[in-house]
């Protein structure tokens, strides 16, 4: 996921700790280049996007210039070109992801985070990425808001949340989280992030009795 992805950059010196944000792929566009190319070395299948924490609300958040001296648009669409390029020296896939955003927490409501959210997902459409991701969500609405957005596309949808077998942080149940995750129109719900392999099987065995409970598959 993603946050492999930006925890490397950061310790070869290209991300800042903190923000966290993505401008590596216009500042550094052969560093990130390259991690790819490692990763696709390794054995990955997919090669995803580097647009973890790169909403709008987000490059600008805190003092981040990203959002003014390079705009969302222009991240999120160079990260896109990266992530097919080193994809088809190796016959990978490639796929664009959205992640939590601040527009949610400071409450500014459904119709300002989906706008957030649309702003990334009509570059990915529009430079022809594979299939799309929801990934590093505390809060399952949040979720549902960019599932949703992802599904006025054609493209499948995956998505994981940052939960472990107690739920989301507002108390809404793993499996319950899955549900709603489903219903929204999620082709592949998860987990990511936070939790060690076998916190998060056991967060992932609950979301998916859940789901057979429910009768979704």
């Amino acid at each position: 996921g993603d946050g492999g992805f930006v925890f490397a950059m950061e310790k070869r010196g290209y991300v800042k700790a903190g923000p966290w944000t993505p401008e590596a792929v216009v500042e550094n566009p052969e560093a990130v280049r390259q991690l790819h190319r490692e990763f696709l070395r390794a054995g990955s299948d997919v090669m995803q996007a580097f647009t973890f924490y790169a909403s709008e609300d987000k490059l600008v958040n805190r003092g981040n210039k990203a959002g003014e001296k390079i705009g969302v648009a222009a991240i999120n669409r160079e990260a896109a070109k990266i992530a097919k390029e080193v994809a088809a020296e190796g016959g990978a896939l490639t796929l664009g992801g959205l992640s939590q955003c601040p527009s949610y927490l400071t409450g500014l409501g459904e119709a300002k985070v989906k706008a957030e959210f649309r702003k990334q997902v009509n570059v990915f459409v529009a430079e022809g990425l594979d299939f799309l991701l929801c990934e590093y969500f505390e809060h399952v609405e949040e979720m549902e808001w960019a599932i949703q957005v992802c599904k006025e596309t054609d493209k499948a949808v995956c998505a994981n949340m940052c939960i472990g077998p107690e739920g989301d942080m507002h108390g809404i149940t793993a499996a319950e989280c899955a549900i709603r995750m489903a219903r929204a129109g999620a082709d592949v719900v998860g987990v990511n992030c936070h939790f060690d392999p076998f916190i998060s099987l056991q967060a992932v065995k609950k979301m998916k009795a859940g789901l057979d409970a429910a009768g979704l598959k």
